[in-house]
């Protein structure tokens, strides 16, 4: 094969919201990347993910320019509510904190990168095969791939490894500078989407004996809906009729008294893990949202943290080539941990008082509503959870 060699300054691996959003801030203040994307980009396109975007994350988009349709079209949650006991309980995010989050799903996210970056020539190489990080540690890191049977070589000043949990640029570490944390979640979440109007104007999140259960939405007739279940489970296990009434059993009634069901359009079940992966930085080389750190999703933290990582990463580039100064990408991996391990430390907390283990006895389902309860009685411990949910400072 013949092989192509090109340049720029940052190479970016990975073309999710981490690498495009990125890439995009990079640009607008004059520095050049180039993203390497394995898949095609309607299938970057039809990953069905997070929703709900924190108050920071929404002010990151809004002033890279990204905000009219995220405004237009997304919905702004003021509050949650948690459910346990037969009853509901809202946290009110206003009151407590003066911000909100928003409702706006990743795959819209994802389609408003792609336009940005597509209308101003951003370079993007989808379906970017066999991609390799070489001299990582070196002044003049290199990334090889293979685009329609030809071998490319990009040279770059800077790797960011945008590429997620299974991706190539955390494999790049050696093992003797790397060290992992995790802790694997002994259930799933088995979600669907059914094209029906949701149960609730804000999100559910609910305690019960029988396991969790989540009431979510995508927009106005797009509802999307979850119930804990065992790992060991497959989507055929579990009938639209089975699941709506699991789901039922698991709500108050006053919520399943609104509850209109209808055919899944998609159903599916994730595996839950806690995981960091430290440092986020090796000597070019510097890793941002997922190939760095998976959290559960009962904090609603994934999106948020890779944004967070971005806006840090993006800041420490731009102060580089505007000054030469590397502080910033020296303190890069520290200061992106100390958020990191903070919201991996509330979505944890979220998912241990909210699920049922499989070792949960009546005393420690008994622990749970206790817990609970303190958030019905403190306005300390709900401002808690509210300041952790619509996200702590970038």
């Amino acid at each position: 094969m013949s092989e192509r060699t090109h340049r720029t300054q940052v190479a970016i691996i990975g073309g999710g919201p981490a690498g495009s959003l990125l890439s995009h801030l990079l640009r607008r203040h004059g520095v050049e990347s180039v993203v390497l994307e394995r898949r095609s980009r309607d299938y970057v396109l039809s990953r069905i993910r997070a929703g709900v975007l924190e108050h920071g994350s929404v002010q990151t988009l809004t002033e890279a320019g990204l905000g009219e349709r995220l405004h237009r079209e997304g919905f702004e949650h003021e509050g949650v509510y948690l459910a346990f006991g037969g009853r509901r309980l809202r946290i009110d995010f206003t009151a407590l904190t003066g911000r909100s989050v928003t409702v706006y799903g990743q795959t819209e996210v994802q389609h408003d990168l792609y336009d940005a970056v597509e209308a101003h020539d951003g370079a993007i190489v989808f379906e970017a095969e066999d991609v390799a990080l070489h001299d990582v540690d070196g002044d003049r890191p290199v990334v090889t791939y293979t685009k329609d049977g030809v071998e490319h070589r990009l040279e770059a000043d800077w790797i960011a490894g945008c590429d997620g949990y299974h991706g190539p640029s955390r494999a790049a570490i050696p093992a003797h500078v790397l060290t992992t944390y995790e802790r694997v979640y002994p259930f799933g979440w088995l979600g669907i989407l059914s094209r029906t109007p949701p149960v609730s104007d804000e999100l559910i999140y609910a305690n019960h004996e029988r396991g969790f259960a989540l009431c979510s939405m995508r927009n106005e007739n797009l509802s999307r809906y979850y119930v804990q279940a065992p790992l060991e489970d497959s989507p055929d296990d579990w009938s639209d009729d089975r699941f709506w009434s699991e789901l039922v059993a698991r709500l108050p009634q006053e919520t399943t008294e609104k509850l209109v069901t209808g055919p899944s359009i998609e159903k599916s079940i994730a595996p839950l893990r806690s995981f960091v992966a430290e440092p986020m930085r090796y000597g070019r080389l510097l890793l941002a949202g997922d190939a760095a750190h998976i959290v559960p999703p009962t904090g609603a933290k994934g999106l948020n943290l890779a944004m967070s990582d971005v806006v840090y990463l993006w800041r420490a580039l731009v102060d580089h080539y505007a000054s030469g100064t590397t502080t910033g990408l020296d303190e890069y991996s520290a200061t992106a941990l100390r958020r990191v391990w903070k919201a991996v430390r509330f979505s944890w907390w979220m998912t241990t008082v909210m699920h049922r283990f499989p070792d949960t006895d009546a005393f420690d389902f008994q622990l749970q509503q206790a817990e609970l309860e303190l958030l019905e009685d403190l306005e300390v411990a709900r401002a808690n959870l509210a300041e952790n949910y619509v996200g702590l400072p970038i």
